[in-house]
């Protein structure tokens, strides 16, 4: 892709299922004027792209970059978990662009890993990144989007993936009992199908249903909210699983491609639960490998608190040749 040259502006965006979230990218590379929108207030996303340019005022874009919650492949591109649809060609020529680019949101992502400053990381447990190994990036929001970064002789690079629909595996009992009441609802239990907004709700209705108790209409973020967990043990439950199984499919993770760079757990749920998500049973789990619990240990885990941050990963597509740092 063309980076933008001295004097033209970038359009960088991170949309999910939920949230649609645009920055535009001055000419030195650093990031501007930058909004959120929610996905239903708009038909379609070239209506949500315009309402944001109408609101900004520094610049009209030439090149872009989106970063989709999708597997983006040739000029037609649907959302895995949203009903908006485009071509990408009529899309540049509406907004009049001289370039556009789509790519997987956690391909953008994971290029922010490497730009992302101490304060805007928590670590969870212990263990040291191995430099020149590969990072694994997960990330709970409406969907479970997973990629990892490697490094080359060029740089990094994203390789982004499908990570969030491999098989839902339980750690014990009490999870099998909730995985196999979830396979009688959607056959193949997916990772997302129980870390994701959705999904949390699914163990929700889930852990009900054993306990044979009506199930409250609670959204996601009623669910894992400190003053429901405290009224409600199912709620709580729920949570406490949710961030245990994103240990399983973190370790799985770490293993699969080698991650001995760290872990990154991005997305929208996870930064919002706290000390919850510090204190539960992530890191436990994400050790409890049996023969590799002491290679797992080894490897780090941070959660992203860095709001936006897939729109950094999205600008470094687009900074200038001088090799400015859109921060």
């Amino acid at each position: 892709m063309t980076a933008i040259d001295c004097g033209e502006w970038g359009l960088v965006g991170d949309i999910g299922a939920t949230n649609a979230r645009f920055a535009l990218v001055r000419p030195d590379g650093s990031i501007g004027f930058t909004r959120a929108i929610l996905c239903n207030d708009f038909a379609t996303i070239e209506e949500a792209i315009a309402a944001f340019l109408a609101e900004a005022s520094e610049a009209r874009p030439s090149h872009s970059v989106l970063a989709v919650a999708s597997s983006p492949e040739g000029d037609d591109v649907k959302l895995t978990n949203h009903a908006w649809t485009f071509s990408t060609d009529a899309l540049r020529n509406s907004l009049g662009l001289t370039e556009l680019r789509i790519v997987n949101d956690f391909h953008a992502n994971a290029l922010a890993v490497p730009h992302l400053a101490v304060d805007e990381l928590v670590k969870i447990g212990g263990g040291e990144a191995a430099e020149g190994t590969p990072i694994g990036i997960l990330g709970p929001g409406s969907g479970l989007g997973v990629s990892v970064l490697v490094s080359t002789d060029e740089g990094a690079v994203a390789v982004p993936g499908e990570g969030g629909h491999v098989t839902m595996a339980a750690a014990d009992a009490r999870e099998s009992a909730v995985l196999e009441i979830l396979r009688g609802r959607f056959g193949h239990v997916s990772a997302e199908r129980v870390l994701s907004g959705p999904g949390l709700v699914n163990l929700y209705g889930a852990l009900c249903q054993l306990a044979d108790a009506p199930k409250a209409p609670l959204t996601a973020e009623q669910i894992s909210d400190s003053t429901t967990r405290a009224n409600d043990h199912l709620a709580r439950e729920a949570t406490e699983m949710f961030c245990a199984m994103l240990g399983t499919v973190a370790g799985n993770l770490a293993l699969t491609v080698g991650a001995r760079g760290g872990i990154y757990i991005a997305g929208g749920i996870v930064p919002k639960l706290g000390p919850t998500f510090v204190q539960s049973d992530f890191r436990e789990r994400f050790e409890a490998k049996g023969r590799f619990r002491a290679y797992l240990a080894g490897i780090p885990t941070y959660v992203v608190v860095r709001p936006f941050a897939a729109l950094l990963g999205a600008a470094k597509l687009l900074r200038v040749a001088r090799n400015t740092d859109p921060r």
